[in-house]
Protein backbone atom coordinates (compact mmCIF):
# COMPACT_ATOMS: atom_id res chain seq x y z
CA UNK A 1 0.00 0.00 0.00
CA UNK A 2 1.45 3.51 -0.84
CA UNK A 3 2.24 5.83 1.99
CA UNK A 4 1.87 9.30 1.90
CA UNK A 5 4.97 11.63 3.57
CA UNK A 6 2.56 14.16 4.28
CA UNK A 7 0.13 11.80 6.82
CA UNK A 8 -0.20 10.77 10.21
CA UNK A 9 -2.82 8.46 12.10
CA UNK A 10 -3.24 8.20 15.68
CA UNK A 11 -4.01 5.62 18.04
CA UNK A 12 -5.02 6.18 21.44
CA UNK A 13 -5.35 2.84 23.70
CA UNK A 14 -7.55 2.43 26.91
CA UNK A 15 -10.48 0.27 27.93
CA UNK A 16 -11.26 3.75 29.71
CA UNK A 17 -11.32 5.53 25.94
CA UNK A 18 -13.60 3.02 23.89
CA UNK A 19 -15.99 2.81 26.88
CA UNK A 20 -16.37 6.51 26.66
CA UNK A 21 -15.77 6.83 30.36
CA UNK A 22 -13.02 9.28 29.49
CA UNK A 23 -12.87 12.06 26.61
CA UNK A 24 -10.30 11.36 23.91
CA UNK A 25 -8.37 14.43 24.38
CA UNK A 26 -4.81 13.08 23.98
CA UNK A 27 -5.97 12.55 20.33
CA UNK A 28 -7.35 15.73 19.53
CA UNK A 29 -4.28 17.33 21.15
CA UNK A 30 -2.18 15.21 18.86
CA UNK A 31 -4.20 16.37 15.83
CA UNK A 32 -3.48 19.79 16.19
CA UNK A 33 0.32 19.60 16.85
CA UNK A 34 0.82 17.38 14.30
CA UNK A 35 -1.16 19.84 11.72
CA UNK A 36 2.04 22.26 13.07
CA UNK A 37 4.42 20.48 11.30
CA UNK A 38 2.30 20.13 8.37
CA UNK A 39 0.94 16.45 8.98
CA UNK A 40 -2.87 15.58 7.90
CA UNK A 41 -4.10 13.35 10.16
CA UNK A 42 -5.61 10.02 8.01
CA UNK A 43 -7.45 8.32 11.12
CA UNK A 44 -8.41 9.13 14.68
CA UNK A 45 -8.88 5.46 16.34
CA UNK A 46 -9.19 4.24 19.57
CA UNK A 47 -8.60 0.23 20.82
CA UNK A 48 -9.33 -1.42 23.78
CA UNK A 49 -6.22 -2.96 26.23
CA UNK A 50 -6.39 -6.07 24.33
CA UNK A 51 -2.45 -7.49 23.10
CA UNK A 52 -4.12 -8.78 19.85
CA UNK A 53 -6.36 -6.12 18.91
CA UNK A 54 -3.67 -3.31 19.44
CA UNK A 55 -1.07 -5.15 17.03
CA UNK A 56 -3.72 -6.01 14.83
CA UNK A 57 -4.07 -2.01 14.73
CA UNK A 58 -0.69 -0.93 14.60
CA UNK A 59 0.26 -3.18 12.08
CA UNK A 60 -2.58 -1.98 9.79
CA UNK A 61 -2.52 1.87 10.23
CA UNK A 62 1.63 1.78 10.58
CA UNK A 63 1.34 0.71 6.42
CA UNK A 64 -0.70 3.46 5.61
CA UNK A 65 1.15 6.99 6.94
CA UNK A 66 4.11 8.31 7.38
CA UNK A 67 3.58 8.55 11.25
CA UNK A 68 1.67 6.30 13.35
CA UNK A 69 1.24 8.35 16.99
CA UNK A 70 0.51 5.76 19.74
CA UNK A 71 -0.93 7.02 23.12
CA UNK A 72 -1.16 4.46 26.02
CA UNK A 73 -0.79 1.51 28.07
CA UNK A 74 2.59 2.19 28.74
CA UNK A 75 2.08 2.08 33.03
CA UNK A 76 3.57 -0.52 35.50
CA UNK A 77 0.21 -2.33 35.92
CA UNK A 78 -1.43 -5.43 34.16
CA UNK A 79 -3.88 -4.03 31.56
CA UNK A 80 -0.70 -1.85 30.42
CA UNK A 81 0.22 -3.95 27.45
CA UNK A 82 0.74 -1.66 24.49
CA UNK A 83 4.79 -2.21 24.59
CA UNK A 84 3.76 -5.74 24.03
CA UNK A 85 1.59 -5.01 21.05
CA UNK A 86 3.96 -2.87 18.86
CA UNK A 87 6.79 -5.82 19.45
CA UNK A 88 4.50 -8.58 17.73
CA UNK A 89 2.95 -5.94 15.32
CA UNK A 90 6.96 -5.45 14.43
CA UNK A 91 7.13 -9.55 15.34
CA UNK A 92 9.86 -8.77 17.88
CA UNK A 93 10.50 -9.22 21.72
CA UNK A 94 10.80 -7.17 24.45
CA UNK A 95 13.99 -6.82 25.91
CA UNK A 96 15.24 -4.63 28.68
CA UNK A 97 16.98 -1.46 26.94
CA UNK A 98 20.06 -0.72 29.21
CA UNK A 99 20.23 2.84 28.86
CA UNK A 100 16.72 3.27 29.78
CA UNK A 101 16.93 1.65 32.49
CA UNK A 102 20.11 2.74 33.73
CA UNK A 103 18.23 6.53 33.35
CA UNK A 104 15.11 5.49 35.30
CA UNK A 105 17.12 4.14 38.80
CA UNK A 106 18.66 7.31 38.62
CA UNK A 107 15.54 9.32 38.62
CA UNK A 108 13.43 6.90 40.82
CA UNK A 109 16.09 5.11 43.48
CA UNK A 110 13.85 4.73 46.18
CA UNK A 111 11.70 2.86 43.80
CA UNK A 112 12.64 -1.60 43.34
CA UNK A 113 14.58 -2.12 39.87
CA UNK A 114 12.00 -5.12 39.27
CA UNK A 115 9.15 -2.34 39.38
CA UNK A 116 11.12 0.26 37.28
CA UNK A 117 13.08 -1.98 34.87
CA UNK A 118 9.36 -2.61 33.62
CA UNK A 119 8.99 0.36 32.43
CA UNK A 120 12.37 0.14 29.96
CA UNK A 121 11.17 -2.99 28.40
CA UNK A 122 11.07 -2.03 24.93
CA UNK A 123 10.62 -3.43 21.93
CA UNK A 124 13.77 -4.84 19.83
CA UNK A 125 14.86 -2.12 17.70
CA UNK A 126 13.10 0.49 19.76
CA UNK A 127 14.45 3.68 20.40
CA UNK A 128 13.27 5.54 24.06
CA UNK A 129 11.93 9.21 24.12
CA UNK A 130 12.09 10.89 27.35
CA UNK A 131 9.26 11.05 29.80
CA UNK A 132 9.74 14.38 31.56
CA UNK A 133 7.29 13.68 34.01
CA UNK A 134 6.98 9.95 34.42
CA UNK A 135 8.59 6.80 34.35
CA UNK A 136 7.20 5.65 31.25
CA UNK A 137 9.83 6.31 28.69
CA UNK A 138 8.17 6.80 25.11
CA UNK A 139 10.25 5.19 21.80
CA UNK A 140 10.10 5.00 18.71
CA UNK A 141 10.56 1.90 16.42
CA UNK A 142 10.28 2.22 12.78
CA UNK A 143 7.26 4.85 11.48
CA UNK A 144 5.38 4.38 15.12
CA UNK A 145 5.98 6.59 17.69
CA UNK A 146 4.49 5.65 21.45
CA UNK A 147 3.48 7.86 23.99
CA UNK A 148 2.39 6.87 27.75
CA UNK A 149 -1.44 8.24 28.11
CA UNK A 150 -1.79 10.34 31.34
CA UNK A 151 -2.21 13.55 29.38
CA UNK A 152 0.84 16.04 30.83
CA UNK A 153 3.49 13.15 30.30
CA UNK A 154 2.24 12.14 26.99
CA UNK A 155 2.34 16.30 26.13
CA UNK A 156 6.29 16.31 27.41
CA UNK A 157 7.08 12.87 25.79
CA UNK A 158 5.53 14.31 22.49
CA UNK A 159 7.23 18.02 23.21
CA UNK A 160 10.58 16.36 23.95
CA UNK A 161 10.67 14.81 20.36
CA UNK A 162 8.86 17.44 19.19
CA UNK A 163 11.73 19.00 16.84
CA UNK A 164 13.11 15.42 15.78
CA UNK A 165 9.42 14.87 13.83
CA UNK A 166 9.78 18.32 12.37
CA UNK A 167 12.99 18.06 10.91
CA UNK A 168 12.23 14.30 10.17
CA UNK A 169 8.20 15.15 8.46
CA UNK A 170 7.89 18.47 8.28
CA UNK A 171 6.21 20.39 6.07
CA UNK A 172 4.26 24.25 5.39
CA UNK A 173 2.38 24.35 9.04
CA UNK A 174 -1.60 23.23 8.24
CA UNK A 175 -3.40 26.86 9.06
CA UNK A 176 -6.84 26.99 9.30
CA UNK A 177 -9.42 30.07 9.33
CA UNK A 178 -12.88 29.83 11.17
CA UNK A 179 -15.99 31.56 9.74
CA UNK A 180 -19.48 31.29 11.67
CA UNK A 181 -22.84 32.38 10.00
CA UNK A 182 -26.27 32.55 11.12
CA UNK A 183 -27.67 30.07 9.18
CA UNK A 184 -28.34 26.29 8.37
CA UNK A 185 -26.05 23.95 5.91
CA UNK A 186 -29.03 23.77 3.20
CA UNK A 187 -29.21 27.42 2.79
CA UNK A 188 -25.69 27.68 2.05
CA UNK A 189 -25.04 24.02 0.59
CA UNK A 190 -24.17 25.02 -2.91
CA UNK A 191 -21.92 28.16 -2.10
CA UNK A 192 -19.62 24.97 0.12
CA UNK A 193 -19.64 22.92 -2.89
CA UNK A 194 -18.25 25.64 -5.01
CA UNK A 195 -15.81 26.60 -2.64
CA UNK A 196 -14.43 22.84 -2.35
CA UNK A 197 -14.55 22.58 -6.40
CA UNK A 198 -12.88 25.98 -6.76
CA UNK A 199 -10.09 25.53 -4.15
CA UNK A 200 -8.64 22.13 -4.36
CA UNK A 201 -6.00 22.86 -2.28
CA UNK A 202 -8.23 23.78 0.73
CA UNK A 203 -9.71 21.78 2.82
CA UNK A 204 -13.56 22.86 3.66
CA UNK A 205 -15.26 21.90 6.73
CA UNK A 206 -18.95 23.08 7.81
CA UNK A 207 -20.66 22.23 11.08
CA UNK A 208 -24.07 22.90 12.19
CA UNK A 209 -24.72 23.89 15.87
CA UNK A 210 -28.03 24.82 17.27
CA UNK A 211 -27.61 26.66 20.52
CA UNK A 212 -30.79 28.53 22.51
CA UNK A 213 -33.34 27.86 19.28
CA UNK A 214 -30.12 29.73 17.35
CA UNK A 215 -28.77 28.26 14.47
CA UNK A 216 -25.49 28.84 13.02
CA UNK A 217 -23.10 27.17 10.71
CA UNK A 218 -18.76 26.99 11.51
CA UNK A 219 -17.04 26.78 8.41
CA UNK A 220 -13.81 25.88 8.48
CA UNK A 221 -11.02 26.21 6.13
CA UNK A 222 -7.34 24.65 6.22
CA UNK A 223 -4.50 24.63 4.08
CA UNK A 224 -0.63 24.50 4.13
CA UNK A 225 -0.42 27.87 1.41
CA UNK A 226 -1.69 31.01 2.79
CA UNK A 227 -2.10 32.43 -0.14
CA UNK A 228 -4.51 29.92 -1.02
CA UNK A 229 -6.53 30.14 2.35
CA UNK A 230 -6.53 33.36 2.23
CA UNK A 231 -7.85 33.70 -1.69
CA UNK A 232 -10.54 30.99 -0.28
CA UNK A 233 -11.37 32.82 2.69
CA UNK A 234 -12.12 36.05 0.32
CA UNK A 235 -14.20 33.69 -2.34
CA UNK A 236 -16.36 32.84 0.70
CA UNK A 237 -17.08 35.17 2.78
CA UNK A 238 -18.65 36.97 -0.68
CA UNK A 239 -20.56 34.32 -1.97
CA UNK A 240 -22.03 33.42 1.38
CA UNK A 241 -22.90 36.78 1.71
CA UNK A 242 -24.62 37.10 -1.13
CA UNK A 243 -26.52 33.88 -0.63
CA UNK A 244 -27.74 34.97 2.39
CA UNK A 245 -28.72 38.22 1.10
CA UNK A 246 -31.39 36.74 -1.53
CA UNK A 247 -33.27 34.83 1.00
Amino acid sequence: MTTSPDHAIILTVGDEITSGDVANTNGTWLAQRLAAIGLTVLMLAAVRDDVVEIADAVRAARERCALLVVTGGLGGTPDDVTREAVAGAFGVPLELHRGAADLLHVRFPDRTHSYVDRFAQLPVGALPVTNPLGGAPGFRLGNVLVLAGVPAEMKATFEACEDALRAEHGRPPIRSVRLAYSTTESDIVDVLERASSGHPGVSVGSYPHYEDGHKRVEIVLKSSDPGALEAARTWLESAVGEALAIR
